[in-house]
C-alpha cells in the first residue's frame, strides 16, 4: 500500500515540475460551465482496525486476537457530477462501487493456531465531497477534497467468523491534479477514507457454528479504512 501511494504523489509531483514551463492552454473555458459530468476507475486497498478486548476463556485461558494479516488491490469505478460554486470550489457526488478483500487472521495464544478468513467486501457508495482547487497554471490545477460518503455493504458473512454491517459511513480526504488534455480533462487523484463506525456485527443469531462466536466476541470494536486511486476522465 505505501509503495502504491508513493508511486501516484511521484506523478503528481512530476506533473507539477512539468508544468513550470509555458504552453498552450487546452479547454481554456472548461471550468466555466456549471456542470460537469465525468466516470472514474481506479483501484483500492481496504483495511480495518481492530480493536481486541482479551477475553479469556475460563476453563482453558485461552485468549483469541485479530488483525489485518495482508493486503490486496481492489477495484473501483463510479460517474461523477460536480457543480461550480465560484472559481475555486465545487461540490460533487461520485456514486461508486468498490469491489475487494482483506485477510483477517485470527491467533489463539496458547495453541498457536491462526485462522484466516478472506473477507470479500463489495461496497456501493455515494460520496459527498467539496473540491477545493488550485488556480490553474498552464495544464494543470491541483486540489485538496474534503467529505463524506455513506456506504451500504453488499456481502452476507453469515456462516464467517466476522460478518460486516450493511451501513457504515466514510471520511474522505483526498488530493488530485486535473491535466488539460485536448479533448477532455484526465484527473488522477488519490484518495484516504476512514471509517466512523463499528462494522463488525455483534448479531449472529444466523450463525450455524456457534463455536466462532469466540472470534467474534474477543473484538470490542473495528472501523473500515480504505486508500483509492482514481483516474477520472472529464
Amino acid at each position: 500500500m505505501k509503495r502504491a501511494v508513493f508511486f501516484i504523489l511521484s506523478i503528481v509531483l512530476c506533473l507539477g515540475t512539468r508544468a513550470q514551463k509555458e504552453t498552450i492552454m487546452n479547454k481554456p473555458y472548461i471550468d466555466n460551465r456549471q456542470l460537469h459530468w465525468g466516470f472514474f476507475i481506479g483501484m483500492n486497498f481496504m483495511d480495518m482496525e481492530i480493536n481486541n478486548n482479551g477475553n479469556i476463556d475460563p476453563e482453558t485461558g485461552e485468549q483469541w486476537f485479530a488483525e489485518v494479516s495482508k493486503y490486496q488491490p481492489g477495484f473501483s469505478v463510479g460517474v461523477l457530477g460536480a457543480l461550480r460554486l465560484n472559481k475555486y470550489l465545487e461540490l460533487r457526488l461520485t456514486p461508486s462501487m468498490h469491489f475487494g478483500q482483506k485477510f483477517i487472521k485470527m491467533h489463539e495464544n496458547i495453541s498457536g493456531r491462526d485462522t484466516i478468513q478472506n473477507m470479500r467486501t463489495n461496497y456501493i457508495s455515494v460520496p459527498l465531497s467539496v473540491k477545493f482547487a488550485a488556480p490553474r497554471y498552464n495544464n494543470f490545477r491541483p486540489y485538496f477534497t474534503f467529505g463524506v460518503a455513506p456506504t451500504f455493504c453488499l456481502n452476507n458473512h453469515d456462516q464467517e467468523a466476522f460478518k460486516a454491517k450493511t451501513f457504515d459511513c466514510y471520511l474522505e480526504i483526498g488530493m488530485g491534479c486535473d491535466i488539460y488534455l485536448p479533448y477532455f480533462k484526465l484527473i488522477p487523484e488519490l484518495k484516504f477514507c476512514f471509517g466512523l463506525a463499528d462494522i463488525i456485527s455483534k448479531d449472529r443469531s444466523a450463525l450455524l457454528d456457534q463455536s466462532m462466536m469466540k472470534f467474534t466476541n474477543g473484538v470490542r470494536n473495528s472501523s473500515a479504512n480504505m486508500i483509492v486511486l482514481s483516474l477520472y476522465f472529464e
